[in-house]
């Protein structure tokens, strides 16, 4: 079932008409993510190498132009794209399509007009030491929440629609009036709802919540080695590997048996003789000849008084069994 989100209110489109609000939620954050690293390069490489500045001085200034350039930019992309289709015939040279290169294309445009000397080198450009000094302003933007995401999405969101030129990831849908416009955004496919999942705070699109169900990490699913576990999908790989008792496991004594951890007792008792000839071999060495090793295999099973054989689960424990019931048979 649907749960409800905040309603985001209606744009006025074209003329008189209403236009639908609802736009690709996932999408929309995904464009807000690429927001923080483009605005901590472009303060990186303005303020790299001068010693009077550092990328935290100039970010709030920074983060007002940036926003104000690609959201200008936002604006005229449409009309500029068709001038361009129009003007330029080369489909080599056709303008992109996808919202996130679109937008990737308006920061790198913003931030060459923003940086100094070595900021124009090459080398800087491509270097290490450029890409660790961007990940540790992003790091600490986020630690100090100078932009949380919430405002990056309302940014976001202006660009996603703005530059969608085919509707991919926005509603294009408009209406006379009101009662229509709200009889739409009670069935539109880009309407919000938050994933139902306990513990998920995830808010997707309708169209997109199969896909976003899929791979929720707040899924409860059945183990995927078939053990009664129900878990979060989160949770799963390091269930199969630790804990779950069907978690596949070869056998410890080093016979070529490959079977699930909870069967290992089975397995113990099944080739307690094959196992017990292996200790055997390492114990006696040369001293004893196929056949005998057999039949002190046999005699130490009818010494084992307490079942204590049968219970070892890895050759370190089964050889102690067989040296104390070899210590003890003789001396009786």
């Amino acid at each position: 079932m649907d749960l409800p989100v905040a309603d985001p209110g209606t744009e006025r489109g074209e003329g008189s008409l209403l236009q639908c609000p609802y736009c690709d939620s996932e999408a929309m954050h995904k464009l807000a993510q690429i927001l923080l690293p483009g605005l901590a390069a472009v303060c990186v490489d303005g303020t790299t190498g001068d010693l009077f500045r550092n990328p935290s001085a100039v970010a709030v200034d920074l983060r007002k132009e940036m926003v104000d350039y690609i959201t200008q930019r936002s604006e005229t992309f449409i009309s500029d794209a068709l001038i361009e289709s129009e003007a330029n015939q080369d489909p080599e040279n056709e303008m992109p399509e996808d919202p996130f290169e679109i937008v990737s294309i308006f920061m790198d445009d913003f931030s060459s007009t923003k940086r100094n000397i070595i900021g124009h080198v090459s080398g800087w450009l491509l270097s290490d030491s450029r890409e660790d000094k961007i990940d540790d302003f992003v790091q600490e933007m986020e630690m100090t929440r100078f932009w949380p995401v919430e405002r990056r999405e309302a940014i976001a969101e202006v660009l996603l629609k703005n530059v969608d030129l085919k509707t991919k990831f926005h509603c294009p849908e408009k209406y006379e009036n009101e009662e229509r416009l709200a009889h739409h955004k009670e069935q539109c496919t880009f309407r919000p709802v938050i994933c139902p999942n306990d513990g998920c705070r995830a808010t997707v699109s309708v169209r997109c919540m199969q896909d976003h169900d899929a791979a929720c990490p707040f899924k409860v699913l059945q183990c995927e080695q078939n053990c009664e576990k129900r878990l979060l999908r989160r949770d799963m790989d390091r269930h199969c590997v630790t804990v779950c008792p069907m978690r596949p496991m070869k056998c410890p004594f080093g016979c070529d048996s490959s079977f699930p951890e909870r069967n290992l007792e089975e397995h113990c008792s099944d080739f307690l003789q094959p196992h017990l000839l292996k200790v055997l071999k390492v114990i006696h060495k040369k001293g004893l000849s196929a056949d005998e090793l057999k039949d002190r295999a046999l005699l130490l099973e009818k010494a084992d008084d307490n079942g204590k054989l049968v219970k070892a689960r890895d050759t370190r424990s089964l050889t102690t069994v067989v040296k104390d019931l070899e210590a003890k048979m003789k001396h009786e």
